[in-house]
């Protein structure tokens, strides 16, 4: 379930596979084409939809490119309705690919956790379920100790009201979501979620975040 503005389209399929555990597949369901990943490097994200994640990444400065996947789970090859049974132990994720001379790792940490609620568990704005949890992936014992003294920071200045339940997560794998999810948001300007949801955590994460924004030409 994407929110509760496209529930009942979806319902009659949650309630169709609800009841199976979901299996592995073949092949990957979709990979992007290669691009020069010279000097750049890869953070991995979950903090809700993808489409609103997708879309706040790449408005950072020094962000080259992000792409919509699913990780943290245990099913190979996952699919987009396999996700919705939250059975899959997946989160809709995203893979931020960033020019480390131009923005630092501790930034898109910052924008991570300014940009989501990390103390709701399973839920992010009208999108609920364990897909939607909140996710700071670790690819190295450096990005672990950012995230680590990060958290410590934000609890020991009380920034939330509540608990931060971010998992901290070794990335073991990365799926690419299906090829229609990627620049959903850009490409869907008049979607209902889009146009109710994800444009206007968009627009949040910007008024906040003003200095972090690539510029407009």
């Amino acid at each position: 379930m994407k929110s509760l503005f496209i529930i009942l389209f979806s319902i009659s399929l949650q309630t169709c596979i609800s009841n199976t555990n979901p299996v592995d597949n073949p092949e990957a369901i979709w990979t992007p084409s290669k691009i020069n990943q010279e000097g750049l490097k890869k953070a991995y994200f979950a903090s809700g939809c993808f489409w609103c994640v997708e879309s706040i990444y790449e408005s950072v400065k020094g962000v080259k490119e992000v792409y919509s996947g699913y990780a943290g789970g245990f099913t190979k090859n996952p699919n987009y309705n396999q996700i919705g049974t939250g059975k899959t132990g997946h989160a809709e994720s995203v893979e931020v690919i960033y020019d480390p001379s131009q923005v630092n790792y501790s930034t898109l940490l910052r924008v991570f956790f300014g940009s989501h609620d990390p103390t709701t568990p399973n839920r992010q704005g009208p999108d609920y379920g364990s897909q939607y949890r909140s996710i700071a992936f670790y690819t190295d014992e450096y990005e672990k100790e950012s995230i680590v003294n990060y958290i410590k920071i934000l609890r020991d200045g009380n920034y939330f009201s509540n608990e931060i339940i971010t998992e901290i997560k070794m990335l073991e794998k990365f799926y690419y979501a299906e090829d229609y999810h990627q620049d959903y948001e850009k490409n869907n300007p008049n979607n209902p979620y889009v146009k109710n949801v994800s444009i206007p955590r968009l627009k949040k994460f910007q008024k906040q975040y003003p200095e972090l924004l690539k510029e407009i030409h």
